[in-house]
C-alpha cells in the first residue's frame, strides 16, 4: 500500500493513471500532476469513473521548478514519483525527489531543450547521491527503451551464455486516418528520428545519415515493412551492462508518406530548435510546429492496426550459435477500449506502472540510479502479460538479420 505521484498528463500518463488505478492494493493513493491541471481533471474523471479508485487526486506542477516539487513531494509524501512528462524535465525531477526523500522512475533519459543530444551520462551522474540517499531511480521503464531491455535481460539470464548481435526492432503497423502526426509528443519524436543515426559494433559507436540504412523486415501478424537504422538509448545501457556484444541496432518502421511529410518539415525549417524571430517575439519552429499538429493523446478513436516491438538476438549458448526473438504485439484499438489511448501510449505506460509495483513491492531494490535490465526480468514479465502486453519468443528461428551488417 504506497503512495504514489505521477507527472505528465498525455496519453502516458492517462494509461500510467488507469494502470495504477486497477492495482489499489499497492497504488493506494494516486496524485495525477501537471502545468495544465485541467488534463489532469479530465484524466482523474474517467479513470474515477472506471476504476472507482477512492483516493486519486491532481495537483498543477510545473516541473521545471524544484523548489515547487519538493514543496509537493514534501507536502503529498509520496514513496514513488513516476515521470511520463518531458525529458527535459528528467534532473529537476530527480534533484526534488533527492531532497524530499522519494524513489524516482522514468520513462525516458534526459535531453537538453536546446540540443538533440541523447545520451545517459547526465543521469548516470546521480548515481552516488541516489546511494548515499538510500533511494532508487530507475531509467527508462517504457518499451523502448524498457521492455526491449528486460527482454534482453531475459535472453542473458535464460538463453544466451554470450549475446553477440542485438537488434531492435520497432513497428507502428496501424492507421490513425491523419496525413501526418506524431505517435507521442511531436517536439520529442521529430528531434529524435531527424537526426543522424548511430549503432554500435565492435567496441566503438558507428555514426550514420538519417535514414541511411534500411531493411525490409516481416513483424508478426503485419508483414513486410521498410525499417530504418536510428540511433535509441537503451543501446547505450545494454552495450555497457552486456560486453559481450559485438553489434547492437536499433530499427524502426516508416511508411514513405510519413518521410516524405519528414523531409518537407526539414526542408522548411520547421525543425529547427533554435528560436527565430516572429513579429517581435522568440519563437521555437518545432514547437511551433507542435502546436498544429494532431495531439498524439487524440489518435485513439479509429486508430485500427497494432505495434509489434522486439529484439532480435544471436549469440552462443553451451558452445553452440543460437538465435532468439522476443516481441509484444499491441492492438491500437484494445489499447484504446481500456484505457482512452491509443497503442504506443499503451505500451509505455503499461512497462511504467509495472516498474513501479517492482520498486513498490521490493522486487527490485537497491540504492543508486539503475537501467531497467539492471533488475531481475522475472517478475516484471510474469506482469506483462498479465497486465495487457502479452509477449512472445522464437527460439532458432529465421531472425532476418545476420552477423553480416
Amino acid at each position: 500500500m504506497s503512495k504514489v505521484i505521477i507527472i505528465g498528463a498525455g496519453g502516458v500518463g492517462r494509461v500510467v493513471s488507469y494502470k495504477c488505478a486497477q492495482h489499489p492494493e499497492v497504488f493506494s493513493e494516486i496524485m495525477l500532476a501537471s502545468r495544465t491541471v485541467s488534463k489532469c481533471e479530465l484524466i482523474a474523471a474517467d479513470v474515477i469513473r472506471d476504476t472507482g479508485h477512492e483516493n486519486f487526486t491532481t495537483a498543477q506542477i510545473d516541473a521545471d521548478d524544484v523548489p515547487a516539487l519538493v514543496k509537493l513531494f514534501k507536502a503529498y509524501k509520496p514513496k514513488l514519483v513516476i515521470h511520463v512528462a518531458l525529458p527535459y524535465q528528467d534532473l529537476t525531477i530527480m534533484d526534488a525527489c533527492l531532497e524530499a526523500g522519494v524513489h524516482y522512475l522514468d520513462t525516458a533519459n534526459y535531453e537538453p531543450i536546446d540540443e538533440a543530444k541523447f545520451e545517459y551520462s547526465w543521469q548516470w551522474a546521480y548515481q552516488d547521491r541516489f546511494k548515499e540517499a538510500g533511494l532508487t531511480a530507475v531509467l527508462g521503464c517504457g518499451f523502448d527503451p524498457g521492455v526491449t531491455s528486460i527482454f534482453t535481460a531475459r535472453a542473458a539470464k535464460h538463453h544466451f551464455d554470450e549475446i553477440h548481435y542485438l537488434d531492435i526492432v520497432d513497428c507502428n503497423g496501424g492507421d490513425h486516418g491523419h496525413p501526418f502526426a506524431t505517435n507521442f509528443n511531436p517536439e520529442i519524436n521529430i528531434r529524435e528520428i531527424t537526426q543522424k543515426g548511430k549503432y554500435y559494433e565492435n567496441g566503438s559507436w558507428i555514426e550514420t545519415e538519417p535514414h541511411e540504412y534500411r531493411k525490409e523486415l516481416s513483424y508478426p501478424n503485419i508483414g513486410s515493412r521498410s525499417s530504418y537504422l536510428l540511433y535509441h538509448e537503451e543501446l547505450e545501457s545494454l552495450v555497457k551492462n552486456y560486453p559481450s556484444i559485438k553489434r547492437a541496432r536499433f530499427w524502426m518502421t516508416f511508411g514513405d508518406q510519413y518521410l516524405n511529410y519528414l523531409r518537407v518539415i526539414q526542408d522548411i525549417g520547421m525543425a529547427n530548435i533554435e528560436p527565430i524571430d516572429f513579429e517581435g517575439q522568440k519563437i521555437v519552429p518545432l514547437q511551433f510546429l507542435k502546436a498544429v499538429l494532431p495531439d498524439p493523446g487524440s489518435l485513439g478513436t479509429n486508430y485500427s492496426g497494432e505495434t509489434s516491438i522486439g529484439c532480435r538476438i544471436r549469440g552462443i549458448k553451451d558452445g553452440k550459435e543460437k538465435t532468439y526473438y522476443i516481441w509484444n504485439n499491441c492492438s491500437h484499438q484494445a489499447a484504446f477500449d481500456e484505457t482512452g489511448a491509443q497503442g504506443v501510449s499503451f505500451t509505455t505506460g503499461v512497462p511504467a506502472m509495472i516498474g513501479a509495483m517492482m520498486v513498490l513491492t521490493d522486487k527490485w531494490s537497491g540504492a543508486g540510479v539503475f537501467n531497467v535490465e539492471e533488475f531481475n526480468p522475472d517478475p516484471f514479465l510474469e506482469k506483462l502479460g498479465e497486465y495487457g502486453l502479452e509477449w512472445q519468443e522464437e527460439i532458432n528461428g529465421s531472425i532476418e538479420l545476420g552477423t553480416e551488417f
